[in-house]
């Protein structure tokens, strides 16, 4: 078939596409987003749009300096910020319902990635977690 995988690709083959698309797919955001001014934001939507846009600019900086363990250093960032998610939500009121906004951001964030796929590329095809082009 078209794209497909090549069953005897190897886990570190599989790494490299994965890395190379959380590249493209932050570089294009930030793009997208532009460069944040210095200024703290009044409204709430944009505060959380500047630090969104911070935080993935760092660890996009992180991973690119670490070189050849870019994709090291990526695979433990996100337990780093649901560390911190879950930090900063256990100090706000029940009521809120901090846990379920956490989920919901954490659900969005991770289609995130497979919505851009779809609106970046023409003929592209999702086979598990790796997006296959075909050439």
């Amino acid at each position: 078939m078209c794209g497909d995988l090549d069953e005897e690709e190897s886990d570190s083959e599989i790494e490299e596409k994965l890395y190379a698309r959380f590249l493209a797919h932050a570089r294009e955001l930030l793009r997208d987003r532009g460069q944040s001014s210095p200024e703290q934001p009044a409204d709430l939507a944009s505060y959380m749009e500047k630090l969104f846009t911070e935080s993935l600019s760092r660890s996009l900086d992180d991973s690119e300096q670490a070189g050849a363990n870019g994709y090291e250093r990526l695979s433990v960032q996100p337990v780093v910020f649901a560390r911190l998610a879950g930090l900063l939500a256990g100090h706000l009121a029940l009521g809120e319902d901090p846990l379920r906004k956490v989920m919901e951001a954490l659900m969005l964030g991770y289609a995130e990635a497979e919505t851009m796929d779809r609106a970046a590329h023409d003929h592209a095809h999702q086979h598990g977690d790796v997006v296959v082009h075909d050439n």
